[in-house]
């Protein structure tokens, strides 16, 4: 399973963080030759990359054009995507079974949407005090009237997490 974990460009607080930490360890131990795709190596991502890598996840970077001066750590597959931070995310989430927010902001809620536009499971970590934590109140399960895929929240990254290795996430609905 290809996992796009959305996430903020800047850092987060400590308590979020070991969300993340918690989420990447129960995913671990449920998906372990799961890949995870990210939009870049600073800020939140950077320590969700680096937990993963700790763990020993596959992981993949797509880096926007105007990032590629980033360095990033042994063993993560760089894709130079060729283009924009917003085309980036469009390349990440289209690689993906699955999309899940950890928290963050604009960024990481377009990428919730286009999870949904293209028909792939999202999954929203809810309760990090970030921007994205408004997804339930304006989109409490659909983002509008076709209702391609149920966007799923949780409060909880332990549960978050099995629930995505419950369901073993695989099929593309084409859009």
């Amino acid at each position: 399973m290809q996992i796009a974990i959305a996430a903020h460009s800047s850092p987060v607080d400590a308590r979020v963080e070991a969300m993340a930490r918690d989420f990447l360890k129960e995913l671990h131990s449920q998906c372990p030759t799961s890949t995870l795709l990210l939009g870049g190596y600073w800020g939140f991502m950077k320590s969700i990359v680096d937990e993963a890598l700790r763990l020993g996840f596959r992981v993949a970077i797509v880096l926007p054009i105007e990032r590629y001066d980033v360095e990033l750590p042994s063993g993560v597959v760089r894709i130079d995507s060729g283009c924009e931070f917003r085309c980036r995310s469009v390349i990440m989430v289209r690689s993906s079974d699955v999309l899940v927010s950890l928290g963050g902001g604009a960024g990481t809620i377009i990428e919730v949407l286009l999870a949904y536009a293209m028909g792939k499971p999202a999954y929203v970590l809810t309760g990090t005090n970030l921007s994205s934590d408004n997804l339930p109140k304006a989109f409490p399960e659909y983002v509008d009237d076709r209702r391609v895929v149920r966007i799923r929240y949780f409060d909880d990254p332990v549960k978050l997490a099995q629930e995505i290795c419950r369901e073993r996430v695989t099929g593309v609905k084409a859009m």
